[in-house]
């Protein structure tokens, strides 16, 4: 797939002048091989899947402003694919079968060119056969800095899994159909994996708090740190907000900063459980500053007149009849239709009408750009890239369709994707 050096920079450059940063730019390069490991999950050793032999795969870090050059390898005995959730890239480089490139065949590899003007939280994983693939390990985080990073102590990644096990202990092969009509494929062994093992008692920290579990919604409650959430999907809110319960659906992200007042322990509410905890050794004077509000992203205004869509949920066991082939289907269709959902203009101002008429959750991911979550008195919230759509619920999302091509709209609970959740919109 041909890849100019106009194409590389343009994108990057024109966000990037907007937002009033300097135009120059570093180059961050990395391998990834994806491969079949050995790690320790639940006290088990599990034949699994990581990147470059670890298990999630490794912290992937760039500067705002930055390109990115991934080469990825592909050591499986199947195809792969890796996709940058939350990036706004170029469309080539989303890592999508049928919409933007074939899948990586065993022993071949791909190369990943793109630049990344917007700092926040980020993560990566396959994006082919991801339901399975994910579940195994194929993830990482992928973090891009600030300019200004927020002073903090420690900058700390949390990623919440869990993984279904058989009566061994070991990770269950079988896939029933059951996982996809219902809540998904929900693991019995559930961790929140640190980046770092220890604090003091009076450090600020910053908690970049990452979902790659397939499936499952946590709500997450954090004990022995006092602070706000600061971003949520990688983008900053323009004030911090306090926090109690942090409901994170599958791909969402939530950065929170705060002050060490013991241990920090990361539990599920809905089913009472500790996932991990980072220790909390020795102690240090605590800051009397108030917790800042991060640098906000370059972002697209809306803009003349709104072009509308409805997107229905249907299907899932209990569900009433729907077209389309699978389990479930999005406006009648199962799988990616012909047509996409919104056919449009680069700059177009889009309101998306979500109505979830199933009896189960879903959280809808759009490739390629963030959206403002509707109040409902029609004000835009929250700017994010995923929306969780509880059952029965029904939510607006307004977005400014400003990056050019073919992106994917999908419920992220993957496998409730694979089994038919998904449509597309083009931007030409």
């Amino acid at each position: 797939m041909k890849w100019t050096r106009r194409e590389t920079l343009g994108g990057g450059l024109a966000a990037l002048s907007a937002a009033g940063m300097p135009t120059f730019a570093a180059t961050r390069s990395y391998t990834l091989r994806p491969e079949p490991i050995m790690a320790s999950v639940g006290g088990m050793r599990q034949e699994l899947l990581g990147f470059n032999g670890s298990w999630p795969g490794p912290e992937l870090r760039a500067g705002q402003g930055d390109h990115m050059r991934v080469r990825v390898e592909n050591g499986l005995q199947d195809g792969v694919l890796v996709h940058w959730h939350g990036l706004r890239l170029p469309n080539r480089m989303d890592g999508v079968s049928v919409l933007t490139q074939d899948v990586i065949p065993p022993d071949a590899s791909h190369d990943y060119r793109f630049p990344v003007p917007d700092a926040g939280t980020f993560w990566y994983h396959s994006h082919y056969l991801s339901y399975d693939q994910v579940s195994r390990g194929l993830f990482g985080p992928l973090i891009i800095d600030e300019q200004q990073p927020p002073d903090v102590d420690h900058d700390i990644t949390v990623q919440l899994f869990d993984m279904l096990t058989d009566d061994s202990g070991v990770y269950d092969e079988d896939t029933g159909a059951e996982q996809f009509a219902a809540t998904g494929r929900i693991g019995n062994v559930m961790t929140a994996i640190v980046s770092r093992e220890t604090v003091q008692r009076g450090d600020r920290v910053r908690l970049r708090l990452i979902n790659p579990s397939i499936d499952r919604v946590y709500s997450l409650r954090i004990n022995g740190i006092e602070g706000k959430i600061v971003a949520l999907d990688g983008m900053p809110l323009e004030q911090p907000q306090p926090f109690e319960d942090i409901i994170l659906a599958p791909g969402q992200r939530c950065d929170v900063i705060g002050d060490v007042s013991d241990a920090i322990a990361f539990a599920d509410d809905d089913i009472g459980q500790t996932l991990g905890q980072i220790a909390a050794q020795g102690q240090r004077q605590r800051r009397t500053t108030a917790i800042p509000a991060l640098p906000p992203n370059p972002m697209p205004q809306p803009k003349g007149r709104e072009v509308k869509a409805r997107l229905v949920m249907q299907g899932g066991a209990g569900g009433g009849k729907h077209d389309g082939f699978g389990t479930w289907a999005l406006n009648d269709v199962s799988g990616l239709p012909r047509e996409p959902l919104l056919n449009v203009r680069r700059g177009t101002t889009a309101r998306i009408s979500l109505y979830n008429a199933t009896a189960f959750d879903h959280v809808m991911h759009l490739h390629g750009h963030h959206f403002w979550e509707n109040s409902e008195t029609g004000q835009p919230g929250d700017y994010r890239d995923g929306t969780f759509v509880r059952a029965g619920e029904a939510r607006d999302i307004l977005c400014v369709l400003d990056n050019p091509g073919n992106w994917m709209l999908h419920c992220h609970m993957l496998s409730h994707q694979a089994d038919g959740m998904a449509t597309w919109i083009r931007v030409a």
